[in-house]
């Protein structure tokens, strides 16, 4: 079996646990679960960390390298048993280290989410499948046409970044947060929907119901974040109220990045259901998984013809 497929197939076995995602690296693949690194796909084939877990289901697993002077991994023996492979993998979490951004921590370099998970903010220009693992954002709903001048849409973008530099720039003031570190603010991205409508009806921009949302790193916690609404409120003399706590989590998704105005997307987005349809997949669309931008250029200073946006879209098996 080739390494895609195999990885295909790995996805798949494992998908009931819901946080798991991979991505390609050095010919072959490596694996998370819930954002902490398992395994991988090698010459040898899939193997994962030593772990309490890995010995105990897989007792007749023999230890060895992945490749030339790495750390010992154990080939996996229960790829074709789901269910045992889904409970390994599960009790194997609270062994794995967590995934820190010790670069920045170690080295005083700033965190650069972009650069860190090129996986999810720079996909190719043409249809991928992704897992994306939960996130937590900034965010502000609305409802109607983003373009209309001084709009609520508009606004929402003020409230973000207020909130967002209020906490990136708290590490010059007396308001500690634990686990800080400092941080290059996230691109701006926006949730969308129509009542009505699966995806998007792009001539029909009076009836977008929005969530404008900055990621926000692992340490900001709802308290923090009610912190900074506050101090952002008193600091810019504007009411940030209408900022939330809002978490993701998308799963499995098909993604690809646009270069373009946002008015050409739908040509995009036909080579997404496109793919879907050649690979056995469908759109999955509900309340909670939606019509998914990453806005990377700035629209001020950037020709339109050369805006970058990642367009992602909730997908699932046909079946």
């Amino acid at each position: 079996m080739a390494n895609k497929e195999l990885a295909e197939y790995i996805m798949e076995q494992l998908s009931d646990l819901g946080e798991v995602r991979n991505r390609p690296m050095m010919g072959g693949y490596v694996f998370y679960y819930r954002e902490r690194i398992f395994g991988g796909i090698y010459d040898s084939g899939f193997m994962v960390k030593m772990t309490a877990a890995g010995r105990k289901y897989m007792p007749d697993s023999i230890p060895q390298p992945p490749y030339d002077g790495a750390k010992e991994m154990l080939p996996v023996t229960i790829l074709e048993n789901r269910e045992l492979l889904q409970k390994m993998v599960s009790e194997m979490y609270e062994e794995l280290p967590e995934r820190k951004p010790k670069a920045a921590k170690k080295s005083g370099k700033t965190f650069d989410y972009k650069k860190e998970y090129k996986e999810f903010y720079m996909p190719k220009k043409k249809p991928e499948i992704v897992t994306v693992p939960s996130m937590n954002y900034v965010a502000v709903r609305g409802e109607g046409d983003p373009n209309e001048p001084d709009g609520a849409y508009k606004k929402s973008i003020g409230i973000l970044y207020a909130a967002a530099y209020t906490i990136k720039m708290s590490k010059m003031g007396k308001h500690r947060m634990e686990g800080y570190f400092d941080f290059v603010v996230p691109p701006l991205e926006g949730f969308w929907k129509q009542e009505g409508v699966e995806g998007i009806d792009y001539s029909n921009k009076s009836a977008f119901r929005w969530i404008s949302a900055i990621r926000l790193p692992d340490f900001v916690t709802r308290e923090e974040l009610e912190w900074a609404k506050e101090e952002a409120s008193r600091k810019k003399k504007m009411d940030c109220s209408a900022a939330e706590f809002y978490t993701v989590e998308e799963g499995l998704c098909v993604q690809m990045m646009h270069i373009g105005p946002y008015d050409e997307e739908p040509a995009s987005v036909e080579k997404m259901d496109r793919f879907l349809a050649e690979h056995g997949y469908r759109n999955d669309f509900s309340d909670g998984r939606l019509h998914h931008e990453i806005y990377l250029s700035d629209a001020r200073r950037v020709a339109p013809e050369r805006w970058k946006t990642v367009i992602r879209h909730p997908i699932a098996e046909i079946g």
